[in-house]
């Protein structure tokens, strides 16, 4: 029997007259389905925008008296938010889809609850906390000092749950009682720093992995090369995070005043306890005045009406959500600055090469906003809000430029750290006239890296290979190829400068010698108290203390507070304000998503290698912290 070349039959098929017609019958039809699909979905969402719109023109938006304002915080807490695509945001918001998780602005909370304390229509803050995905602890306490604000009211702060998780608990500590559901529970797992390690799954795939790298400590690309974590990043993660875990231990026991120790027991300590109680998980909360009463949702409910009374329906209790409210409180239009300004720039995620969208840092657009800055005569000072664990190297130093010259224009820069502001984070605050980070600001790791992977083995094993000519011996154009020798040299020789200008830069803003610099860098994480006493950062505190220090190198007595942000187009705008209307409507509507473990996992590892593949730098050098985020 004669074997017949797959490839040739099929490169035959695809040639006949027949065929092609029969493609092309086939793609049409897949055309016309997928334009009908898109045009039923287009034509259903424009009939949703209708009757939102229809519905919320009918029911304006009100404040009962005497009613409990909900603050009800669906998703994390984020200086800035991610999407810029509003169909995106109109999934996430109506569906619980979208690309990414739900987002608060911190200053959203902020706002609502200062203008809830003043709000006399207001008298009561209820924290139902459910939905809440938490934050760092720099955002957890920028909103807790705002419950502690509220409280100066004298109005009654209620927190209510069937569970509290770590994050959660830490807003619930402010409320002036916590109940807790009798079914439910609470423990305490601290911080924790895992990772996947990708070595030997490498290896099998026959992928060659070079690396180049400055620092001891610098751990980003250990995965790639390691099958566990090495001593000198476990040395350095468990420093950071042991800090980090007695901050959060420090600021709920002074909440609750209660004793450190309640929050930290041992397995061996913990299960006689557990035992009293019978397993039971409510009670063991109980007494160990981590909550105040265990109630039912309904019991819950009654105390509520009791304290504000019944709403209209006569189902719950008067209440205005924190949707709704902001909604009330909010002006249609941005605020005009007319007079001086403070201005903020959001500088957080991923430090990317080029143009990026909101919840990533690019070079040239995050440049773009402090020159945007830096031509706007009304405003006289910056601070910039970094919170980023790096990324390009190059791209970073596009952004410290644009810091120096707003400095050059006498235009002073405060650099305000929040929850991670390492390696490129630390690079573009540098240059600023002060630092000002977060008592848990992860900061530091000072070191650079480059990571490059070839492929000639693995296409190798499948029998494909790279070959041909070229004029010079730096024509290296193809990962099919071995990497030579000479210019892996040349690689690591740009990465030992990169690092030699890091720690240069940090020594001349820092008053520091490079040989006092190199001593606390090598890639080493940093929390922000120690990194205060390192001399990294001049103080500590919040975006108060950042616009105060702002204004004052400024002179200013009398200032506004503006946001620089990317400008929305009408069309933008109009679809944005659209689909917001729609979402509000279907909010109810939620579709769970999957919870599985196993999905978490692969999630993981699909986000850990597009974390890789998606850095940009034009010359593969990297001044990034992987290990420092939580």
């Amino acid at each position: 029997m004669k074997y017949i070349n797959i490839l040739g039959l099929l490169y035959m098929a695809t040639n006949s007259s027949f065929t092609k017609n029969l493609f092309v019958g086939i793609w049409n039809v897949l055309n016309f389905s997928r334009k009908l699909f898109f045009n039923i979905i287009f034509i259903g969402l424009l009939i949703l925008v209708i009757v939102s719109i229809a519905q919320s023109g009918d029911e304006e938006i009100k404040v009962p008296k005497g009613s409990a304002f909900v603050l009800k915080l669906d998703g994390n807490l984020v200086i800035e938010k991610q999407r810029t695509d509003p169909f995106d945001e109109f999934a996430s918001e109506a569906f619980g889809g979208g690309s990414a998780p739900s987002e608060v602005l911190v200053r959203n909370v902020v706002k609502a609850l200062d203008n809830a304390k003043q709000d006399k229509r207001i008298a009561a803050l209820v924290l139902d906390l459910s939905r809440f995905g938490g934050g760092g602890l720099d955002k957890l306490r920028t909103v807790a000092e705002a419950i502690e604000d509220f409280k100066t009211s004298e109005k009654p702060v209620i927190a209510i749950g069937d569970y509290f998780s770590q994050s959660q608990y830490y807003l619930a500590a402010h409320a002036d009682n916590i109940y807790l559901n009798p079914e439910g529970g609470m423990l305490f797992d601290g911080y924790s720093r895992n990772r996947m390690y990708y070595k030997e799954a490498i290896e099998k795939l026959k992928v060659k992995t070079h690396v180049f790298k400055v620092g001891t400590f610098k751990s980003a690309i250990e995965p790639y090369i390691r099958n566990d974590m090495s001593d000198a990043a476990r040395e350095a993660n468990e420093a950071w995070l042991s800090a980090y875990w007695e901050q959060y231990k420090t600021d709920v026991a002074a909440a609750r005043g209660i004793e450190v120790s309640n929050f930290d027991d041992t397995v061996a300590n913990f299960m006689p306890k557990f035992e009293a109680v019978d397993g039971d998980l409510a009670q063991y909360a109980l007494q160990n005045g981590w909550v105040d009463e265990l109630k039912t949702r309904e019991q819950m409910r009654q105390d509520m009406i009791d304290l504000v009374g019944e709403s209209e329906s006569g189902n719950s209790y008067k209440a205005i959500s924190y949707r709704n409210y902001l909604k009330k409180i909010n002006l249609p239009f941005p605020k005009t600055v007319k007079g001086d300004a403070v201005a903020v720039v959001v500088a957080k995620g991923t430090i990317l090469d080029g143009k990026q969208s909101p919840g990533t840092i690019g070079g040239d657009s995050t440049a773009r906003l402090l020159r945007k800055a830096r031509l706007d005569e009304n405003v006289k000072a910056v601070v910039m809000h970094v919170d980023s664990p790096g990324g390009s190297a190059f791209a970073s130093e596009i952004i410290r430029q644009e810091v120096e010259e707003l400095r050059n224009v006498g235009k002073p820069v405060v650099a305000l750290m929040g929850t991670y502001a390492a390696s490129g984070g630390y690079w573009i605050s540098a240059s600023a006239d002060k630092i000002i980070a977060s008592p848990s600001t992860i900061t530091g790791s000072i070191g650079i890296f480059g990571m490059l992977m070839t492929y000639e083995e693995s296409l190798a094993y499948l029998g494909v290979y790279s070959d041909g000519v070229q004029t010079t011996e730096f024509g290296f154009t193809s990962l099919a190829k071995t990497l030579p020798d000479s210019l892996g040299d040349l690689i690591q020789l740009n990465i030992e400068r990169g690092y030699k200008k890091f720690l240069t830069l940090v020594a001349e803003n820092r008053d520091m010698t490079i040989e006092q610099v190199d001593a606390i860098a090598q890639g080493r994480v940093w929390i922000g108290s120690t990194a205060l006493e390192l001399g990294l950062v001049d103080e500590l505190g919040a975006l108060d203390e950042a616009l105060a220090a702002a204004a004052e190198l400024a002179e200013l007595t009398d200032y506004e507070v503006t946001y620089i942000e990317r400008t929305l187009s009408p069309k933008e705008q109009f679809i944005q304000e659209l689909l917001r209307n729609t979402s509000v409507w279907l909010v109810n509507t939620q579709v769970s998503q999957s919870n599985s473990p196993l999905v978490d996992l692969i999630r993981t590892v699909v986000k850990d290698i597009n974390g890789i593949t998606r850095l940009n730098d034009p010359k593969a050098t990297y001044a990034l912290c992987l290990e420092c985020q939580l």
